[in-house]
Order: C-alpha cells, then sequence, then structure tokens
C-alpha cells in the first residue's frame, strides 16, 4: 500500500516543507536495506549503540528524499526537494503510522506472544492455513519495538488474515505493540524464563505479555500452565477463551491421548463434544504444545477435522537460522531455506548485500520456484528480478516451472532448470569460484542438496557460531555502560577460535567502535574482506609496519623502543598523525610504559608529528576475583595518573579504558571514555554472578559407527578403555588434532548425545573419540555436542585445570566453521 508524504504528516500532526510530494511503500530503519529510495521514508532512530541520523547524507545521495528525525542539522539544510518530519520520539512516530494503518483492515488479526514458540507457531499457522486465506505475517521474528510496527506495514489489500508475534524484554513494552497489533484472536505460547531478570517476578511479565490480547475477542493458551489460566481469566473474564488441557475434561479442548512412536506423534482430542484425531511428524513436547495452540486456532476459524488431519501431518520444521558455509573453490555459500515467499526472499538478499564484495567477489542467487504467493507469477518475479537489480546481484540460477517461463525478465546470462535434480546433474556449478552464492528454495525442490554440493567438503565435525548470540551478548555489556563510552571487541586468535570475519561484520554492523586483534596480519585479513571499522593492533612486531600503514591498522605501543622505530618508519614515508594506542603497565608487569616513562614518553609524542595517541590503556591482573580488589583499585589510581600526564602533554584528546569483561561487571564506574569486552562476548562469564549470556559456539560431531562389546572388553590405544558391563560403544569422528584434549579421555570427558551426557572411552585418539552410549537411544549418523548448551566451555576448562580461552582456541582450523543468524 501507498501513502502520499503528505498523508503520514498529517497522521503524525507534524507540518511539511511546502515541496513536490512524495509517495511512499517502503519505512526504512536501517540504512544497509535500502532498495527503492525514491518511495522510503527513513526513520533516524537513536539507540544505545547508534544514531540513525548519521546516515542521512548517504541516503540522500542514494536517493532517499523523505526523512522522520529529532532535529534538522544545519548540514542538511541545503538539501534539495526533501522533507524533513521532526519529531522528539522518532519511534515512536513509526509506531503511530503503522497502528494508523493497522485500523484501515477488518480482518482477524492473530496476535501471538509468550516465552518461546511464537515464531514456530506463527510459521505453521502459515503452513496450515496458507491454502484458505491469503496471509501476511511477520519476517522471521520481527517481533520487537521496530520489528511489529515493520511487519504490520506489511498488510495490504490482498491480507485476508495476519499473523503477528510480538516479544517484550522490557516493562512497558507491550501496550506499545498492542497498540500496533490490535489483533482480533490472541494466542499465548507459554511462560518462561526468558528476559526474567528485568522483571520482578514471573506474574509481572505474564501481566505485561497478556496486555497484548486487550482489543482481542478470543485468547488461547495451554489452561496446564497454571499462572497463565488465572492470569487470563482474571484479566478477561468476558472473553471468549479457549484453554486447551491435557487434563480438564471440561476444557474447551480435552487433549484425550498422546501416542508417539520413533519420529511422529498421534494426538487424539475433544472439542464440543466431537473427538478426532491428528499426527504430526515430530516428537518433541514443545511441538506437540506448538501444533495443539495452532489446532485451537483452525477449529475456531471453521477449518474442517479432515482438513487439519490432511495438512498437521506435512508440517514442517521451522530452520529459523540462515547458515553461512565455506564453500568449494573460494566460494561462500548461504544456506537459507528458512521459507520461500517474496519477504523472507528479501531479508536474505538484504543479508547477501551486506556481504563486502571490494575484492571482486561477484554475488550469485540460485533460487527455486516461490511457492507461497497469491499474485501472478509474471508480477511475482518481475518484483524478484527488480529486488536484486537493487541489490547487486551478478549471477542468476533459476529452478523451476515457473521461473523458467518467466526467464525473459531476468538479465541475460541467467541459467534456468526445471529442476534441482537437472541443476545437479548439469555440472555448472563445478565452475563456481570465488563468488558469494545464496541458495534461497522451498523444500519440496530439495534445496539442502544444492547446499551440500556447494559447501566445502570436511570431516563431520563442526564448530557452529550463532551470530545472533555474539550480538546479544555485546548488548548485555553495553547496556551497563553510558550511550557514549566506546566498546572494544576482542576478536583476536581467530576470534577466540570462532573465525574473526563474520563476528567482525556482525559487530561492524551492530554498532561497534573498536575491534582488536592480536597481530597485524589478523587485521590485514579483515581489511581484505572489507571490514571498514577501525581495527586495534595488541601486538604490533617491528616487522608488521608496512601492513600497519597500508590496512590503516591502528598498533598498541608499549615500549620507547617501538614508539621509536615506527615514528622513524612514518616520517621517513611522510605519514603524519598515524593513530595509536598507550599502553600503561599499571601492575601487571607484562608489557606497557610504568609510571615513570610518562615524562619522557610525553616529550617524545610532543616532539613529532608522525604518530597520534588515539586511547591510553592498561590491563587488570585480576579484575574477575574479589581478593585482589584492593590491588584493582591501586591499578586504577595508577592508570588515571599516568592518563593525566599523557593528556596534558598531548595536543588532542584521548580516550581512556582500564576495563575488560570482569571489570565492566564489578568496577562499572571506572569505565571512562571507553572498556575493552573479551570472554563475555563469546558468552563466557568471567566471574560468578553473572546471568544472560548467550552461548556463542557450540562443537558438534556425529556418530560414525556403534558397536556392542563385552565386559573385560578394551576400548582404544594402550587398552586404557577397560568396560565393566556389556555396553554400547560409539565411535565419533573427532580427536586431539581437531583440539579435544587428550586429558578427557579414559571417562574424564564427557559428550551429550540425545539429551543424555556420556563419558569418553579410552584415549582420546588423533581423528576419532570413542564414548559409551549404552542405555541411550542413538545410531549412526546422530549429533553428539563436544560443548555448547549442554555441555559448557568453563565446565571442561574446569576439569582439565585451565581457563576457558584456551578451550575455545584450541578448537582447529581444520573443523569446519558455521555461521548462522536466527
Amino acid at each position: 500500500m501507498i501513502y502520499s508524504i503528505k498523508e503520514i504528516a498529517e497522521i503524525l500532526q507534524l507540518s511539511l516543507n511546502d515541496i513536490s510530494d512524495y509517495n511512499i511503500s517502503v519505512l526504512l530503519t536501517d540504512s544497509r536495506s535500502l532498495t527503492f529510495p525514491e518511495e522510503t521514508l527513513f526513520f533516524a532512530i537513536k539507540t544505545l549503540r547508534n544514531d540513525g541520523h548519521r546516515f542521512i547524507p548517504e541516503l540522500y545521495r542514494k536517493g532517499v528524499r523523505n526523512f522522520v528525525v529529532n532535529k534538522v542539522d544545519e548540514v542538511w539544510r541545503g538539501f534539495a526537494d526533501v522533507n524533513f518530519l521532526e519529531t522528539d520520539d522518532v519511534s515512536g512516530a513509526l509506531q503511530r503510522i503503522t497502528a494508523e494503518h493497522r485500523e484501515r483492515f477488518d480482518i482477524p488479526i492473530v496476535g501471538v506472544t509468550g516465552s518461546n514458540g511464537k515464531t514456530v507457531v506463527k510459521e505453521w499457522l502459515y503452513q496450515l492455513l496458507r491454502n484458505d486465506y491469503n496471509i501476511t505475517r511477520s519476517p522471521r521474528s520481527y517481533n520487537s519495538q521496530i520489528g511489529v510496527p515493520l511487519s504490520v506495514w506489511g498488510l495490504d489489500e490482498q491480507t485476508e488474515i495476519a499473523v503477528i508475534e510480538a516479544g517484550i524484554s522490557l516493562k512497558g513494552e507491550m501496550d506499545k505493540l498492542a497498540r500496533i497489533i490490535k489483533p482480533t484472536i490472541g494466542i499465548f505460547t507459554y511462560l518462561g524464563e526468558a528476559h526474567q531478570d528485568n522483571f520482578s517476578s514471573l506474574l509481572e511479565k505474564l501481566d505485561e505479555k497478556i496486555t497484548l490480547f486487550d482489543s482481542a475477542e478470543c485468547v488461547i493458551f495451554n489452561a496446564d500452565e497454571h499462572y497463565v489460566k488465572e492470569a487470563i481469566q482474571r484479566r478477561f473474564p468476558e472473553k471468549n477463551l479457549i484453554g486447551w488441557s491435557f487434563c480438564d475434561r471440561n476444557a474447551p479442548l480435552f487433549v484425550n491421548e498422546i501416542v508417539k512412536d520413533a519420529d511422529s506423534t498421534l494426538v487424539t482430542y475433544t472439542y464440543k463434544c466431537e473427538t478426532s484425531t491428528f499426527c504430526i511428524p515430530f516428537i518433541e513436547d514443545a511441538s506437540i504444545v506448538n501444533a495443539l495452540h495452532c489446532l485451537s486456532l483452525m477449529l475456531l476459524l471453521g477449518v474442517d477435522r479432515c482438513t487439519i488431519e490432511e495438512r498437521m501431518l506435512l508440517l514442517e520444521s521451522v530452520a529459523m537460522r540462515l547458515e553461512v558455509k565455506e564453500g568449494r573453490n573460494g566460494c561462500t555459500v548461504i544456506n537459507d531455506t528458512y521459507n520461500s515467499d517474496i519477504n523472507s526472499f528479501e531479508i536474505a538478499l538484504d543479508f547477501l548485500a551486506r556481504r563486502d564484495t571490494s575484492m571482486g567477489v561477484k554475488r550469485r542467487v540460485i533460487l527455486s520456484d516461490i511457492l507461497q504467493s497469491s499474485c501472478s507469477a509474471h508480477r511475482l518475479y518481475a518484483r524478484v528480478a527488480e529486488l536484486m537489480d537493487k541489490k547487486r546481484v551478478d549471477l542468476f540460477v533459476g529452478i523451476g516451472e515457473n521461473l523458467f517461463a518467466n526467464r525473459s525478465l531476468f538479465p541475460e546470462g541467467s541459467e534456468f532448470f526445471m529442476t534441482t535434480e537437472a541443476f545437479l546433474r548439469s555440472g555448472v556449478s563445478d565452475r563456481y569460484a570465488n563468488e558469494l552464492i545464496l541458495v534461497k528454495g522451498s523444500r519440496n525442490f530439495a534445496f539442502d542438496e544444492i547446499s551440500d554440493e556447494l559447501s566445502l567438503k570436511r570431516h563431520e565435525t563442526i564448530l557452529e557460531i550463532n551470530l545472533n548470540a555474539v550480538i546479544d551478548n555485546y548488548n548485555y555489556y553495553k547496556q551497563k555502560l553510558h550511550s557514549a563510552t566506546k566498546m572494544i571487541c576482542m576478536v583476536k586468535a581467530f576470534g577466540y577460535g570462532a573465525g574473526s570475519y563474520e563476528l567482525t561484520k556482525s559487530l561492524q554492523d551492530a554498532g561497534c567502535d573498536y575491534v582488536a586483534v592480536a597481530v597485524a596480519d589478523e587485521g590485514a585479513e579483515l581489511r581484505k574482506a572489507g571490514i571498514t571499522m577501525p581495527i586495534m593492533v595488541m601486538n604490533p612486531e617491528m616487522s608488521s609496519f608496512e601492513t600497519l600503514f597500508r590496512y590503516n591498522l591502528e598498533p598498541e605501543i608499549y615500549s620507547f623502543r617501538l614508539l621509536l622505530a615506527l615514528v622513524r618508519t612514518a616520517e621517513a614515508q611522510g605519514i603524519t598523525s598515524f593513530p595509536v594506542h598507550i599502553k600503561i603497565d599499571s601492575g601487571m608487569h607484562r608489557l606497557g610504559f610504568t609510571q615513570k616513562d610518562m615524562s619522557r614518553l610525553t616529550e617524545i609524542l610532543c616532539r613529532q608529528t608522525a604518530v597520534l595517541p588515539r586511547s591510553v590503556f592498561s590491563h587488570f591482573a585480576g579484575s574477575d576475583d574479589a581478593v585482589f580488589d584492593d590491588f584493582s583499585y591501586k591499578q586504577i589510581d595508577i592508570f588515571l595518573k599516568c592518563a593525566e600526564v599523557l593528556q596534558s602533554g598531548v595536543r588532542t584528546p584521548i580516550f581512556r579504558h582500564i576495563l575488560n569483561t570482569a571489570g565492566i561487571s564489578r568496577f562499572t564506574d571506572y569505565q571512562f571514555e571507553g572498556v575493552r569486552l573479551g570472554i563475555g562476548l563469546y558468552g563466557v562469564a568471567p566471574c560468578n554472578g553473572i546471568k544472560g549470556l548467550k552461548c556463542v559456539s557450540s562443537l558438534k560431531t556425529t556418530i560414525l559407527q556403534i558397536k556392542e562389546l563385552a565386559p573385560e572388553e578394551t576400548v582404544g590405544y594402550g587398552r586404557r578403555g577397560v568396560l565393566s558391563r556389556r555396553s554400547m560403544v560409539a565411535a565419533v569422528p573427532i580427536g586431539y588434532a581437531d583440539g579435544l584434549n587428550r586429558r578427557l579421555g579414559n571417562r574424564n570427558g564427557e559428550m551429550f548425545v540425545n539429551g543424555h551426557r556420556v563419558k569418553i572411552v579410552g584415549n582420546v585418539c588423533m581423528d576419532v573419540t570413542m564414548i559409551d552410549v549404552t542405555g541411550v537411544d542413538c545410531k549412526e549418523g546422530d549429533t553428539v555436542e563436544v560443548f555448547g548448551e549442554n555441555i559448557l566451555v568453563t565446565e571442561i576448562a574446569d576439569k582439565l585445570g585451565t581457563i576457558p580461552y584456551e578451550v575455545l582456541t584450541s578448537v582447529s582450523s581444520r573443523v569446519k566453521r558455521i555461521y548462522f543468524r536466527e
């Protein structure tokens, strides 16, 4: 739907420049997602880590002419033919516009909230109802204060029913979302511990969440969740409440029986005195609960039970993650088979477009027919072609009858195949080299086979890195700081084993101020990959000066020898004001200038112009342990005195940083102008009492073979693994060459298989390790967690008498890294 800018100004009750009117179809909050500038209204939202006003000049150069801002900067007043809508609350303006947009629709709007399961319920409802309705739903997990308005903006004249999810993390947030969504039907999925730190009790969070249903005529919930049932019945006594139950035969929807087999669940239920059944291809309790929420809505909408039974059996898992994998021939593969519709395709394209191509790497899209669309094929694929042009896609492969029939809409050189099998059989993928490849297709087309074909083949041990968790952890620490405090994130040592580029790219997108690497070559690789943010080099070597200059890498300076050598080299090349970071030894006694060095240091810095101190910093020796607090405060005192001397003799402002990860939590008052975030970024708490960090890295492998062995048999080299009972022993393809410490052998270490901890038996070999899976329901090919959500890195470190850093950085480079976003 299109609004004129004058209509939007009227909605916001804001004055508008007296210039030509514009049509607005796109509401933009992230400048990197720009597609159609001529129809875009940009909202310059300020957050804890960024300020949208910074991007206005760039967006203007790209053709955007309409902006919602806090205040018009004098620099922009010379912009021609541009509208600035001034308001004290930019995000509130976005919410008011979309709330008004919502009022134009008299259709069923389903609002979904809860602690878990929101996205799965939303996507399953889409799968179950798409043959009956033209459905608009939230893209991916767009359930925040910004995501919900953008989801509601997707309602158009063709929408017959909408499913919008809403998530909160703070008090007062749901009231705003409720006014935007204004659901006619509410679904409460589950009450759990997520975001509990921000609420005084579980009941306070529950009351906040069900605020979403104030406008609803009907609310669906699990009546066996006692607190949920009581809260909803107390607040909405006059509404139509469908509280389904496993226990209460008088519930509107009673679940008579649950029968599970190896890979499916049969559900028998009674609704309006009539008993029926359906089967879902899942056995997890959470999946059963999600299916019952969906069942309740389908029954409410009048879908007949035979249709329900047919469609439930066809439910597909919701893969809520977009994977980035190393491909063959220097390619990078972005695998996104989450769903196949134009909205999710646009989001995946946006992710592709943000990957850097400064080194001449071309972008390729492999797309299947989009089966989930209500518009004509010609109109749909014209839109697909237009989006790819806007996102600078270089190469295109279309697979499916509809894409083949509409191939004239796409650029010359595009390739088309009727089936996935035909594409794989053609062998064209063998010539793909040094490309960024987005694989996006409906599950009906078995696009996992294409992703697998393009991926670099390594053994079956992988390190999964959750990029969402990285940013969640970044924000966890960021919210402890003043808005102006700079955040320096440590990505040295190959990103603590997780890989540097994808981590740094995510941090750059999140507005991080600096990243820090160990040596210049690490920084150079990031620059070559397209990282533009400031990079600090913590251990520069004399031989690296040329690399520092060429790639604009900012070195730590810790000695007079290093400083004078860098100054001489810079002066010889005519370089001036090259940024450096001065290291103070305040008591750790590793590297750095001492307090007695400060006068000489300041004198040297003042009599040259080649380098310019950007920051001054020091490193705690024991900030994670209260036993050393007196010493830590002494370090702070020494650091402050050194910094004061340095700043008094230097002509430009220098920012100070001494806090590491533990320091951010324990010495927050001494954040000064910057802090350094290390192990906490990767989900590992450096000291007790820190809750809320997300697991970033999960080391996983698979079962190669299972053998039944008799008592007294031995397992592995040296016959160290002596069995005391009849045992089932599984071999997994991970060993000390992958970073699995040999001291974890012989029942000292554990792995996690299908919900069970199992012991490592025998010695850890170079490439293979054996685990005791006696009594565990498992088979060859099943996934085994070495560390991650269930076996924490800290636990392994404690067993080895070491620190989590060593465990993380020990994971071998031969282990394939797979990055994903939820």
